[in-house]
C-alpha cells in the first residue's frame, strides 16, 4: 500500500519543474511513511511513498525490468501474485523481489493493457514504457483504489490524491470548480466519477485503464460483467459456491508480513470475514469496534457477541469525539467536498486499528451485494403498488411511509409524509434517486444564487448519472438494477473512497473479501430471491445460509443499523455555534453559490426543531471547510 504520482509529457519544455515532483510526493506522505522513491527520464517522473506491507525489504518502488526500460509505481495489492510470479517465471522472465509489484512489469511486458484481465486485487498503477513514450494507468475493477489525472498542454500529470495533483503550480492545476460536479456533490454527497471538484482535473473510472502516447491519451474499460446474466439452479448450489468463493477471498488477503486485524462491526457482513479469518488463523484474531455513548448509534454490544462467539482478540474503543477537531481534518484529507457523516467514525476505527494492526479486513460491499439497505425492499414494495389504483394507492401512503426508508437520506417523518404518495407514482429510477439525494432537483434550484444557475451549462444532471448506471442491468429486475447501480456509483464514489482515505491518512491498508471480482461476479447473477424477502429482516437470505454456523442468532436477527453519527442533535446542540459561524460568515455567504436567505432558512429551520436538515447541512458545513482549506489558501 502507497501513494503514487508523477507525470509525463512529449516536449522537454512540459517537464515538471526542480521539486515539483517531492512537492507531490510529500502531499501524500501519510500513505507511505516506510519509503520514498523517485524515477526520471527525459520524458517521465515517477514518484512513490511506500507503506511496507509484503516483502519488507525488497519491492522497493519505483521498480524495472531487466534492462530498466519499463518502469512502475503502484498502490494497493495483487493477491494472485505468486500464481502470475510461477507463470511469468515458466516464459523465461527473471524475477528479483518476493513481493507483488514485480509481476506488474513483465505481465505488461508480455499482455500490455491485457493485463488487467489477470491480475485479482485491488490496485492503482501506472506503468512507462519509456522505449515506447506510453504510460499506462490502471485502476481496479470496483474502485478500491484511487487514481486522479490531469491532461493539458502535451503533458499527464496523476496522483492518488487530488492534494498531490495541487502542489503544482496553479498555471498547471488551475482551482476552478467544476459547477457540474459541485450539482453532482449537493444530489448525492460525493462527486461520482470521472469528475472531481475541480476542473479539469478527472478520476480514473473503476475497471479502466488509460494509454498516454504521443500527447494522446485513450480511455478503455477492460472489465464489463454480463449484469444482465441472471443464473437459476439449485438454492444450495449457490450457497456452496459462495462459501467456497468467499474463503477463497478471506485467505488471500490475509497474506501479510504484518500484524493483521479485521474491523467487527457486529453485523452480518464483518462477522462472516471475521468468522473465516478466524477458522484460517492458529490464534485468535485482532477485531476492532467503535461506539459512541449515544445508544442510537452504538453497535459495541453486537461486536463484542460475535467476538465471544468467535474467539476473536477484541478492542472496543468508546469515542466521545470532540467533533470540532475532527471535522476540519477530515475536510482536508478528503480533497474534495465529501458529505457522508460516517467518515468520522470511520476515521476515529481507523485511527485506534492502527495502534495494533497495519492491515485491517473490512464487510464492504456485502449490503450492495446481498440486499442489505431498506431502499432495495422499498422499491421492491412500492414497484408492488405500481398495481395498485391510483386513489387507493395514495390511502395508503401513511402506512408505507412506516416500512419505506426516509428520503433525501435523512428527513424527517413529516417530510417524508408529505413526500410518499409522490414517490409511489413515481417511474423506479425517480423513486431510487429519491432515496440516494442529499438535495433533490427543487431543493438545489432554490439554494443556488441565480449566477450559479446559470453556470450549469452541462446537462449532465445527477439523474443522468444514476440512469446510466440503473440501465447497466436494464434486463433484470428493479431492485437488482439498483444494486448493481449502486456498485458501480455509490460504492466507489462514497464507501470506497471513504475507507480508503481515512484508513490511510492513519497509515492503515483496508482490504474487502466481498470485492474479489469472482464474489461479485456470483452474486450479480443469482436472482434478487436468495438475496432479499419483503418481510423485515430478510436480506441477504443466502449469504446467512451459507454462512449460518459462523453467525450468532442475535446478529442474524438484528435489524441494519448503519454506521453514522448524530449530525442532527449535534447542530441543535454542542455544534450549534460552530455551525452558525462557518455557514452564516459573511464571507461564506458572499461566495455567490447560494441564496443567502436560503442558507440562513435552512439553519434556523433546523435550530428550532420546525425542520430536519442535518445531512444537508453538514454536507454544506464540508462544502465551505473544504474551500477554505483548498481554494482560499491556494
Amino acid at each position: 500500500m502507497c501513494g503514487i504520482c508523477g507525470a509525463v509529457w512529449g516536449d522537454p519544455g512540459g517537464a515538471l519543474g526542480e521539486g515539483r515532483l517531492e512537492a507531490m510526493m510529500d502531499r501524500i506522505a501519510h500513505r507511505g511513511p516506510d519509503d520514498a522513491g523517485v524515477h526520471r527520464d527525459d520524458h517521465a517522473a515517477l514518484g512513490f511513498r511506500r507503506l511496507a506491507i509484503v516483502d519488507l525489504e525488497g519491492a522497493r518502488q519505483p521498480l524495472s525490468n531487466e534492462d530498466g526500460t519499463i518502469w512502475v509505481v503502484f498502490n494497493g495489492e495483487i493477491y494472485n501474485f505468486p500464481e502470475l510470479r510461477r507463470r511469468l517465471e515458466a516464459r523465461g522472465h527473471t524475477l528479483r523481489s518476493r513481493g507483488d509489484t514485480e509481476t506488474l512489469v513483465h505481465l505488461y511486458e508480455d499482455e500490455g493493457p491485457r493485463m488487467f484481465d489477470h491480475l485479482r486485487g485491488m490496485f492503482a498503477l501506472a506503468v512507462w514504457d519509456a522505449p515506447r513514450r506510453t504510460l499506462l494507468l490502471g485502476r481496479d475493477r470496483l474502485g478500491q483504489k484511487p487514481l486522479l489525472y490531469r491532461e493539458h498542454a502535451g503533458r499527464l500529470v496523476f496522483a492518488s490524491e487530488l492534494k498531490a495533483l495541487l502542489a503544482l503550480p496553479e498555471a498547471d492545476v488551475p482551482r476552478e470548480i467544476d459547477p457540474t460536479a459541485l450539482d453532482h456533490f449537493l444530489t448525492f454527497g460525493y462527486v461520482p466519477h470521472p469528475r472531481t471538484i475541480l476542473e479539469g482535473v478527472k478520476k480514473l473510472p473503476p475497471a479502466h485503464y488509460a494509454l498516454w502516447r504521443d500527447g494522446r491519451l485513450q480511455v478503455e474499460r477492460y472489465w464489463s460483467p454480463d449484469w444482465d446474466l441472471e443464473r437459476r439452479r439449485p438454492f444450495e448450489q449457490d450457497a456452496e459456491e459462495l462459501r467456497a468463493t468467499l474463503d477463497a477471498a478471506v485467505r488471500e488477503q490475509m497474506v501479510a508480513d504484518v500484524p493483521l486485524g479485521a474491523f467487527l462491526s457486529g453485523g452480518v457482513d464483518s462477522t462472516i470475514i471475521v468468522g473465516l479469518m478466524q477458522r484460517a488463523s492458529s490464534r485468535p484474531v485482532k477485531t476492532f469496534a467503535i461506539g459512541f455513548p449515544d445508544a442510537a448509534y452504538d453497535e459495541t454490544a453486537y461486536a463484542e457477541a460475535a467476538a465471544r462467539a468467535i474467539g476473536t482478540e477484541h478492542h472496543t474503543f468508546i469515542v466521545e469525539p470532540k467533533a470540532w477537531e475532527t471535522i476540519p481534518a477530515l475536510a482536508r484529507q478528503f480533497d474534495e467536498p465529501f458529505a457522508d457523516s460516517s467518515a468520522l467514525p470511520t476515521w476515529h476505527v481507523a485511527r485506534e486499528t492502527r495502534r495494533e494492526v497495519t492491515v485491517a479486513l473490512t464487510g464492504d460491499a456485502g449490503d450492495e451485494l446481498f440486499g442489505g439497505y431498506d431502499r432495495y425492499r422499498a422499491l421492491a414494495i412500492t414497484e408492488l403498488f405500481q398495481r395498485v389504483p391510483a386513489g387507493p394507492r395514495r390511502m395508503l401512503a401513511g402506512a408505507m411511509s412506516r416500512i419505506l426508508p426516509r428520503s433525501g437520506k435523512a428527513k424527517s417523518r413529516l417530510r417524508a409524509l408529505e413526500r410518499i404518495a409522490e414517490r409511489i407514482d413515481q417511474p423506479a429510477d425517480a423513486r431510487y434517486l429519491g432515496w440516494m439525494t442529499t438535495f433533490d432537483e427543487d431543493e438545489r434550484t432554490a439554494l443556488y444564487a441565480d449566477d450559479q444557475i446559470d453556470r450549469l451549462a452541462d446537462p449532465e444532471s445527477g439523474a443522468s448519472v444514476l440512469g446510466r448506471a440503473l440501465a447497466a442491468a436494464s434486463g433484470r429486475d428493479v431492485v437488482t438494477r439498483a444494486m448493481v447501480a449502486d456498485l458501480l456509483t455509490y460504492l466507489p464514489g462514497d464507501l470506497l473512497f471513504k475507507v480508503d482515505m481515512a484508513s490511510m491518512a492513519h497509515g492503515l491498508e483496508c482490504r474487502a473479501p466481498f470485492l474479489d471480482h469472482r464474489v461479485v461476479e456470483l452474486a450479480a447473477a443469482m436472482p434478487v430471491g436468495r438475496k432479499l424477502r419483503l418481510r423485515p429482516g430478510r436480506s441477504k437470505v443466502v449469504l446467512k445460509r451459507a454462512f449460518a454456523d459462523l453467525i450468532p442468532p442475535p446478529i442474524r436477527a438484528r435489524r441494519k443499523m448503519g454506521f453514522g453519527v448524530p449530525v442532527g442533535r449535534w447542530f441543535r446542540g454542542e455544534l450549534k455555534d460552530e455551525l452558525s459561524a462557518i455557514l452564516l460568515d459573511p464571507a461564506t455567504l458572499a461566495r455567490g453559490l447560494f441564496r443567502p436567505d436560503r442558507v440562513r432558512e435552512l439553519v434556523a429551520e433546523h435550530a428550532s426543531g420546525r425542520r430536519e436538515h442535518g445531512h444537508r447541512l453538514w454536507a454544506l458545513l464540508m462544502l465551505e471547510l473544504w474551500m477554505r482549506e483548498y481554494l482560499d489558501t491556494a
